[in-house]
């Protein structure tokens, strides 16, 4: 249920000059992450978690995950104009804040070189959560996302083409947020695979701005491109563009490889 509590700044005592006064509305609301939103089998896809973090900002907004997101079990998002966080109990799970991306998108390849390049789609043949909400094969369509980015002939850019199904929109067909930061997401984690054997590759941060809208049923084309790598960080830029080749929403990831068995079912 949404709330909200008022932080106010200091009064000044008799005798004294007024202090600045401010006050903060600090809004909450209770919510839990479904089975159908996972990434790894048991914790939230890491895009949609901070689309949900970074709801009610404004702008270029940057998310930070600190731990694993829980599924089903109850979560309270807290947040004010310029920021948000998400906690279980008094565990930090993510937090978010007003940003700037200075970042450039790659020209955006056709819907059907998109639909060419997802053939060649790693995960059909290797995949380390197969069920995950965004990239995974193993999810039906119209219940996961089924974005299959695959390497562009003769480029450094991964791409695949998106149709939103109609649960992914409000009462409009328009694409809700935490969506399109799900989109976001996986695609990048591809551009900076692979891993070594054993490991996988998690996000730790995601740092969006989304310009415009998808509607439910139209064709789009997500991409995604390698930025650096420094030990065990990696860093992609994704985006995503309507089928007339408009940017819609671009961000950069930054990626941290793990030991795959961290992720595993009952680990």
């Amino acid at each position: 249920m949404p709330g909200n509590e008022i932080a106010a700044g200091p009064r000044a005592h008799r005798g004294e000059r007024p202090a600045a006064l401010w006050e903060v509305r600090v809004n909450s609301e209770y919510f839990e992450i479904s089975d159908r939103f996972c990434g790894p089998p048991s914790s939230g896809n890491g895009g949609y978690v901070c689309g949900r973090i970074a709801k009610d900002l404004a702008g270029t907004v940057s998310v930070r995950l600190k731990a694993p997101p829980p599924l089903n079990t109850p979560l309270r998002r807290e947040w004010t104009s310029d920021g948000a966080r998400l906690l279980q109990g008094t565990t930090l799970i993510g937090e978010a804040k007003l940003s700037e991306l200075a970042l450039e998108a790659p020209n955006p390849p056709s819907v059907g070189e998109a639909t060419q390049a997802a053939r060649s789609y790693p995960g059909f043949t290797n995949h380390v959560f197969p069920r995950c909400f965004v990239c995974g094969p193993a999810r039906s369509a119209g219940d996961g996302l089924r974005i299959f980015p695959g390497l562009l002939e003769n480029r450094t850019v991964h791409a695949a083409p998106w149709v939103p199904a109609p649960s992914l929109g409000d009462e409009a067909g328009k694409v809700a947020p935490e969506f399109i930061w799900s989109a976001l997401d996986c695609p990048s984690g591809f551009a900076v695979l692979p891993a070594p054997d054993g490991m996988a590759v998690v996000l730790g941060e995601l740092c969006a701005t989304l310009l415009g809208d998808l509607h439910v049923g139209q064709p789009a084309i997500v991409s995604a491109w390698p930025i650096a790598r420094e030990g065990r960080r990696r860093t992609a830029g994704s985006a995503i563009h309507n089928a007339a080749g408009e940017l819609v929403a671009i961000a950069r990831a930054v990626w941290i490889e793990v030991p795959a068995s961290q992720w595993s079912p009952g680990a």
